[in-house]
């Protein structure tokens, strides 16, 4: 029987100590740029307003692609607020943190 691999880095929280937290939503961690927001979906899992104890490995990752997706598609319709989703894209402070982001 093949064994399954889990992902090993799942990230319920994340702790970017040089950033200014300015919020934590029940899945996102919004950080203070100064004129930008950097907003991290997480592997949190919430249902009915309740964040559940066991993340979902890679969830955060999903969240974030399947935003993209749909911002990316629907641009030409109605404007929004993402500036990039890649991490080469973000300002210098927030790239040391590149491994969670």
């Amino acid at each position: 029987m093949e064994e399954i691999s889990m992902p090993s880095h799942v990230i319920s929280q994340t702790e970017f100590k040089s950033l200014t937290l300015k919020g934590r939503g029940k899945v996102r961690d919004i950080y203070d740029l100064g004129d930008r927001l950097l907003i991290v979906a997480t592997d949190r899992m919430s249902a009915f307003d309740v964040v559940m104890p066991n993340p979902i490995p890679d969830k955060g990752k999903v969240l974030t692609q399947l935003s993209r997706f749909w911002f990316d598609l629907t641009k030409e319709i109605i404007s929004n607020h993402v500036i990039s989703t890649e991490v080469k894209d973000f300002p210098p402070e927030c790239r040391i943190y590149q491994e969670d982001l």
